[in-house]
């Protein structure tokens, strides 16, 4: 069995630990010399705004909605992607990391049963580094990463988890059948 741990909207998510005022707020992180919009919290995203949108592109109208901007900080993001690397090495025995914001774990050995460990996790990153998690466990990688799909289309505010014992379990054969022919799983620091 494998788990993928993904980081909710990353760098949004690290910019408010340092600056609590930004909960509840639509915030973007900046690219490299703040041209565009590479990171949205769910609130930015509500008000529809783009992934990659131009900074100088965006409607005057949401400053009425209380929009925080910010430059992007790589060595913040940098320090809290060890952390959360850290927390979770000292739980699994292999920790793989796929991005910035993203963790595959082998839990091939592991005897805990999944879900309670998969809390657990969860529970860990953001008590530890205070970044919420969503977490998909599955018996291959593509599959853990799909299992963490189904957890962002319900819950991106807090960490939730979400196990497929096997290939055909009833739960992803349903998400499938719904979701396949028009989703992506790409990751992002965004989501």
């Amino acid at each position: 069995m494998y788990a993928l741990i993904d980081c909710n909207n990353f760098y949004v998510a690290c910019e408010r630990l340092f600056d609590p005022a930004l909960y509840g707020k639509p915030v973007g992180v900046l690219s490299n010399n703040d041209g565009c919009i590479v990171a949205r919290s769910e609130e930015l995203k509500a008000l529809g705004v783009a992934m990659g949108t131009p900074a100088h592109l965006l409607p005057p109208e949401l400053a009425h909605h209380g929009l925080v901007l910010r430059s992007s900080n790589y060595t913040l993001y940098g320090d809290l992607s060890e952390r959360v690397q850290r927390v979770l090495a000292a739980e699994v025995p292999e920790v793989d990391p796929y991005s910035i914001d993203e963790y595959f774990l082998d839990l091939k050995g592991v005897t805990k049963p999944l879900e309670p460990l998969a809390q657990r996790l969860a529970g860990l990153v953001e008590r530890r580094v205070g970044i919420p998690v969503s977490v998909g466990i599955a018996p291959t990688r593509t599959l853990a990463k799909l299992a963490n799909h189904c957890v962002k289309q319900r819950n991106r505010h807090h960490s939730d988890i979400q196990v497929f014992r096997k290939a055909d379990a009833p739960g992803l054969i349903q998400w499938l059948a719904k979701h396949a022919t028009r989703c992506s799983i790409g990751g992002s620091a965004d989501g």
